[in-house]
């Protein structure tokens, strides 16, 4: 299937099919110099696939996890792409997750101010989210995506194989974001969930779907992008006090939403939808901890956070919450009845 992502000045496709990986060369144009960017996480076959279409090409490696989006890393690859004598006419293909994504997404739109970038993701999460939209970033300290730019992909591939090598906890860690995207845009994509089997490659077609047409109504997130947020508000910041060694990303965005979700009838089918995935529980937290990191988020204006709410499947409410409310809201805790 191709989709395409329809915008003013950055229109690409995205590739959702199986087998893609191996026709890199006829979605790409391979015949200039190509940094791949990956990270240890990804197993060499995949990577070894795409260098094999690519005649002048060169590998970075970076550390996997979140750790690696940050200035060292980036500093590493731009001397990498300089010491190759990268030019303006050549390119950058992330292999990975959403942390190569981000930080090759990242690199693309600073080098020489910007140099053509692919993405072709191979976890769960980035095939449904991160890797559409053309949001890139590195982290500084514990603040998650807190530098960055709008720098949108060339083109997208997406090939459900290459989730064949990635855990169970990984691939049920990116449902969560494909979950979110159904709780406010279409109770369709909910209903997938609590099937007795969930097709994976249903769910990642249609999460791209409905991320594509938000993008293509706002870009750069001054309204409408801002639901995609749903869980982030609360996930982020249990993410960065805890850790990604504790929970993962997904994790912590499905933690984020049960605050939000005004519905019982609802918040019961999301939670059973939870223990299906195997998610953990919303740790015992200290109110005051989460609150420091909900006033430091990109959401936050002055004394206000941007917040999205659910009240039925497949809508939602963008509501400005006073960092008060947003207390309140912690204290009251996830699973009240």
């Amino acid at each position: 299937m191709k989709l395409n992502v329809d915008l003013q000045n950055h229109s690409y496709p995205i590739y959702i099919e199986r087998n893609t990986i191996q026709k890199v060369h006829e979605y790409i144009p391979v015949t200039r110099k190509i940094a791949i960017i990956t990270d240890t996480g990804v197993p060499e076959k995949w990577v070894n696939i795409v260098k094999e279409q690519c005649p002048d090409s060169f590998i970075c490696t970076i550390p996997q996890g979140e750790p690696s989006k940050c200035f060292d890393q980036y500093k590493n690859l731009l001397e990498e792409m300089i010491s190759h004598n990268m030019s303006r006419k050549d390119a950058i293909i992330a292999v990975g997750g959403g942390v190569v994504g981000d930080l090759a997404g990242f690199v693309a739109a600073s080098y020489m101010r910007g140099i053509d970038f692919y993405n072709i993701p191979t976890t769960v999460l980035s095939q449904v989210d991160s890797s559409v939209g053309g949001k890139v970033a590195i982290d500084m300290g514990s603040y998650k995506n807190i530098v960055g730019a709008f720098w949108q992909p060339k083109t997208v591939i997406i090939d459900p194989n290459v989730l064949s090598t990635l855990s169970l906890r990984q691939q049920h860690n990116g449902l969560c974001e494909a979950l979110k995207m159904g709780l406010i845009l279409d109770d369709h994509l909910v209903s997938l969930f609590e099937q007795e089997t969930i097709d994976i490659d249903a769910i990642i077609t249609r999460s791209i779907e409905l991320k594509r047409d938000v993008v293509q109504q706002d870009e750069r997130e001054s309204n409408l992008r801002k639901i995609l947020n749903f869980g982030h508000t609360i996930g982020h910041a249990i993410e960065s006090a805890y850790g990604l060694n504790t929970y993962l990303h997904g994790e912590c965005v499905a933690m984020g939403m049960l605050f939000f979700i005004e519905d019982k009838t609802l918040k019961q089918r999301v939670l059973n939808i939870y223990k299906k995935l195997g998610l953990p529980q919303v740790p015992n937290y200290d109110t005051s901890t989460l609150l420091e990191y909900v006033t430091h988020d990109k959401k936050s204006s002055h004394n206000t956070v941007s917040t999205i709410l659910v009240e039925q499947s497949g809508s939602y409410i963008i509501k400005e919450l006073s960092f008060k409310e947003i207390q309140e809201v912690l204290e009251r805790g996830p699973y009240e009845e």
